[in-house]
């Protein structure tokens, strides 16, 4: 008689997303590997593989040099990492913007090879008319208002949005626009408390902060930076919850000396051959 398999847990939908406005927090985090999403997947609702990972696995200075062939090797690296957080993909710089039509077919592509639920789309008014023709064409958008990483050299830098009246209305004016178009949530990184305070209120979508607000429908870290895997920058907004970074280099430090003075490998660690 064959074992019985336990069920496999249900995937969290954008529908899950959706009903949690004004609800428990959404827990968010990024995930670029198999590995990262099997660890990090048990314990949060979304995973996004972000065009972060240009910066955090690849070392560029910004994630404009970020593919979309690179996007759609890390989102199935993900999807095979997990079965229970939905699993959004960044679409890059330049796939989106062209028109609609190519952003259709962009992300329709993203979608179907690797198997995640939905993607998300920098920008506000100016992206919403793209947002809305992906979502009547059954592509699930999440968007992303505030400070938007891919516009980092026409923003002037990486700087806090909403510091004046003008820059709030801005804000405001863009995530109403997304929501409007139909985008299932919001990412507003990057926004002075009271205005993402205001944005989360004003918009019926749940809104994910990052160095935004605790008032925030939910949140969401690069997991390396939350991880304390990096020692030179730590963002403001980042809380640091291990120092996985002294730790690895205390014991490649142990491992390097283990090798030095021959007490690696152990009679434990080798094979013996027949006698």
């Amino acid at each position: 008689m064959s074992a019985v398999r336990p069920a496999a847990p249900s995937r969290r939908t954008v529908r899950d997303i959706q009903a949690r406005k004004g609800g428990e927090p959404v827990v968010c985090l990024t995930a670029y590997t198999t590995p990262s999403a099997r660890l990090l997947d048990p314990h949060v609702d979304l995973l996004l593989v972000g065009d972060s990972l240009g910066m955090v696995l690849y070392g560029m200075p910004t994630t404009l040099g970020v593919t979309l062939d690179m996007m759609i090797a890390h989102g199935q690296a993900v999807m095979r990492g997990s079965d229970r957080a939905l699993v959004v993909v960044d679409m890059p710089f330049g796939s989106v913007q062209e028109s609609p039509a190519l952003a259709f077919r962009n992300a329709a592509r993203v979608l179907a090879e690797t198997g995640a639920a939905a993607v998300k789309i920098e920008g506000g008014r100016e992206m919403a008319e793209t947002v809305a023709f992906l979502v009547a064409r059954g592509v699930p958008v999440m968007g992303h208002v505030g400070l938007r990483p891919q516009m980092v050299h026409a923003m002037g830098g990486f700087r806090a949005q909403g510091r004046d009246d003008a820059g709030a209305q801005a804000l405001m004016d863009d995530a109403r626009a997304i929501a409007e178009a139909g985008a299932f949530s919001m990412v507003v990184e990057g926004t002075v408390v009271d205005v993402a305070e205001r944005v989360t209120e004003a918009v019926p979508v749940p809104t994910i902060g990052i160095g935004a607000s605790v008032a925030c429908d939910g949140q969401i870290l690069v997991a390396e930076d939350m991880l304390g895997l990096f020692q030179d920058f730590t963002p403001r907004f980042v809380k640091k919850y291990a120092d996985l970074a002294g730790a690895t280099d205390a014991a490649v430090a142990a491992y390097a000396a283990d090798v030095r003075a021959r007490r690696f490998p152990g009679p434990e660690h080798t094979f013996k051959g027949a006698k």
